[in-house]
């Protein structure tokens, strides 16, 4: 890599670190190319991305995009999931782990805030911002919805009451 490409490559690491929701940061050590394959999928099925990045340009691009924060989380092969949604390569990267022990999540990003392995898992917990906007709805038609029940049940009564009259002048 010539000093054009690593420039390249921090001014991308750097627009990745200060415009991405989170950032998750993993060690990616001994998977296969199949694996890794699988992992990129499963990403770019959620709006994330996963990328293999050199740690000595991850720390320059960190400098300037995060304050420097986080640096310390990348000192062996690292590879970086990030996506504009706050949990999704949190979500898939979580997800993934599990499954394959050669994966091994070491921290991440939160804006310019570094977090632990466990914070990334807390992360990948909360609920998408889809979730959060349907719960929110639900909400706020609940009332309305239970009003309308309510208006509607004299009725309803009523009609049961003349239904039941009608029957029983039927069987008379």
């Amino acid at each position: 890599m010539d000093r054009a490409e690593k420039k390249e490559m921090v001014e991308t690491l750097n627009d990745i670190f200060a415009t991405s929701g989170s950032v998750v940061v993993a060690r990616y050590k001994g998977m296969t190319v199949a694996q890794m394959s699988d992992l990129r999928r499963k990403m770019s099925g959620a709006g994330a991305q996963f990328k293999v990045i050199k740690n000595r340009l991850a720390k320059i691009a960190l400098g300037t995009a995060a304050d420097g924060a986080g640096a310390d989380l990348f000192l062996e092969p690292t590879g970086i999931a990030y996506s504009q949604d706050l949990t999704a390569a949190a979500k898939v990267a979580a997800d993934y782990a599990k499954t394959n022990d050669k994966f091994v999540i070491v921290g991440g990003l939160l804006g310019k805030q570094a977090l632990s392995a466990d914070g990334v898992k807390a992360l990948a917990a909360i609920p998408s911002m889809e979730e959060l906007r349907s719960r929110l709805l639900g909400v706020l038609l609940a009332p309305g919805s239970k009003f309308a029940r309510q208006l509607n049940a004299p009725a309803q009564s009523l009609a049961r009451v003349l239904q039941a009259y009608k029957e029983k002048q039927e069987a008379a």
